[in-house]
């Protein structure tokens, strides 16, 4: 079954939102620019042998909402063992494609739909060949 192995923030002031972070949860960063091809941080947000889900952190792609206009939200990704089929499924059943396939160099293949509600979500498919 597939579940929820990563998280992202989107910021509009990357400098600013590591430093909140930090600061709030105790989180740390490292830069993983090389692996996604542009500026991206990694988010550990705490030891491995306790529960949670680590992230990242990048530059937001798109204008957000007006404040109180609604849920401005992390993105959260799920893990597929074949991404061509789900995003199959992810079509026909009213998903729509908001950023299309993109190789993480030498990790894994990742893209972001919107379920038929506009709510964002990434999908991320391991594979060391990604290029």
């Amino acid at each position: 079954m597939p579940r929820v192995v990563h998280f992202e923030i989107h910021a509009d002031d990357i400098d600013r939102a590591k430093a909140f972070y930090a600061a709030v949860f105790d989180w740390t960063f490292e830069d993983w620019g090389q692996v996604a091809g542009s500026e991206y941080w990694g988010i550990r947000t705490g030891p491995d042998e306790e529960p949670g889900i680590n992230g990242g952190l990048m530059q937001r792609p798109d204008p957000t909402g007006e404040p109180g206009s609604g849920a401005n939200a992390f993105v959260c990704t799920i893990q597929v063992e074949d991404y061509d089929a789900t995003e199959q499924r992810i079509l026909s059943t009213g998903g729509l494609l908001a950023q299309p396939k993109t190789a993480l160099m030498g990790m894994a293949w990742q893209g972001y739909y919107a379920d038929p509600d506009g709510n964002t979500f990434g999908i991320h498919q391991p594979d060391p060949t990604a290029a």
